[in-house]
């Protein structure tokens, strides 16, 4: 099963937006929301994921189904708001 991260924070509208765009595409147990805030880092990133996505959420990332680490990221995949149904379809099917 593919999951996928929504990176965002809390009281962020356009967060609250694309959530509601990946609802209409991912169900819901395979979508991890992830608060930049509140989680510091991810296993598979080398930066803070503020670094990363502060001025960048929302974000939404296809996680690779092999294991994730700092030396194997580069299969997954992501979108950066402002982003489309379409947009999110394609990702799904890739």
């Amino acid at each position: 099963m593919t999951m996928y991260n929504l990176y965002g924070s809390e009281g962020c509208h356009l967060c609250e937006q694309a959530l509601a765009l990946c609802m209409l595409v991912i169900p819901e147990d395979q979508l991890n929301q992830v608060d930049i805030v509140d989680q510091e880092t991810v296993a598979h990133e080398s930066k803070t994921l503020v670094e990363l996505y502060g001025v960048h959420i929302p974000v939404i990332e296809k996680l690779n189904r092999e294991k994730l680490t700092k030396d194997n990221p580069k299969a997954n995949q992501k979108l950066f708001w402002p982003f489309t149904v379409e947009q999110l379809i394609q990702l799904t099917q890739s």
